[in-house]
């Protein structure tokens, strides 16, 4: 079983590290610095206290690596369409493609029964590259629990948690599905099969819709803005739109929204990725957390004035910022 990581970054080089340790035949796409210290000595990975290094197959290019069985994509969502043709060479006619990225993904409507079946995400998606140069049938939905940090080219710092949630569009349990999550279990990862993928997909969205923007807007940190009683008003105003549009695409929450905030404050003194990308000067992942949900709610007759005005505030903060 070939299975390549595109992009190696923290959560990509944490899942080919541990793939890496288990014996799969595991290859990984980077660049810059961080790609040529992995070619050079290896991927190191540092978790609970143990530092180890592992020998992996990495490139820029992935016509080098040949069609795999499965491509993990771990790119940051506005990064994704731009790689679709080069990502070509690694795909066969049986390649499974594994969306691990975050936020609303722009297969989300592909098998979904009802109404909208097939409709297409213009905003995670422009001009259909992704659907029409990776396919929808290929997808495998992921959701990714873990936090790691590249802490020097090369180096992965596991910081907490193992699950990759996984599960098909359709809903079934596939043998693909299954195949893909006994390779990860066999690397000490947890990934469960969900046969309703897009429940589990609102109930994280739900936290980077609204936690993202506001911690990028105020430089708060996760225990910060969920306990003020004025940011965690906007955060729950911003989550019952959401759960309102979720519910007419016929998604069922197993938390309520103020277990879902308290989560949130449960983590800590934690930046949200999109203030760490703020605080690096790079562009943050507003279409895929923020701008789909609005878009999803224009599709479903669902009003979103509190996200609107989220996401007006953060594309001008992007836009000053010169990264937007």
């Amino acid at each position: 079983m070939k299975i390549c990581i595109y992009g190696a970054g923290a959560i990509g080089g944490y899942l080919g590290a541990k793939l890496a340790k288990a014996g799969a035949d595991v290859s990984l796409v980077a660049r810059g610095p961080h790609l040529a210290a992995m070619r050079d000595n290896g991927l190191t990975l540092i978790e609970d206290g143990r530092t180890e290094t592992f020998a992996v197959t990495a490139s820029d290019d992935p016509a080098t690596l040949g069609v795999q069985d499965y491509v993990v994509i771990t790119l940051k969502a506005h990064s994704v369409p731009g790689v679709v043709d080069t990502m070509q060479p690694l795909l066969g006619d049986h390649t499974t493609v594994v969306h691990a990225v975050n936020g609303a993904p722009w297969w989300y409507f592909y098998k979904l029964e009802g109404p909208y079946e097939n409709h297409r995400l213009a905003s995670v998606d422009p001009g259909d590259v992704q659907w029409n140069g990776i396919g929808p049938e290929r997808i495998l939905g992921c959701i990714v629990y873990p936090a790691a940090e590249v802490t020097q080219p090369g180096v992965v710092t596991h910081l907490e948690g193992n699950r990759f949630t996984l599960g098909e569009p359709s809903g079934e349990k596939t043998e693909r599905a299954t195949a893909l999550a006994a390779l990860f279990a066999s690397a000490g990862l947890k990934a469960p099969i969900r046969p309703k993928i897009r429940d589990e997909i609102w109930i994280k969205l739900w936290g980077n819709l609204s936690f993202n923007p506001i911690s990028a807007l105020t430089h708060a940190t996760l225990d910060v803005l969920c306990t003020d009683p004025g940011t965690r008003a906007v955060v729950r105003a911003m989550i019952v739109e959401a759960r309102e549009i979720a519910e007419k695409l016929g998604v069922k929450f197993p938390i309520d929204v103020d277990r879902r905030i308290d989560g949130g404050a449960a983590v800590g003194a934690h930046k949200t990725s999109m203030l760490q990308d703020l605080e690096r000067g790079r562009p943050m992942e507003i279409d895929a957390l923020v701008t789909a949900v609005t878009e999803m709610g224009r599709l479903v007759g669902v009003a979103t004035p509190t996200i609107d005005t989220v996401l007006a505030l953060i594309k001008l903060r992007a836009s000053v910022a010169g990264t937007g």
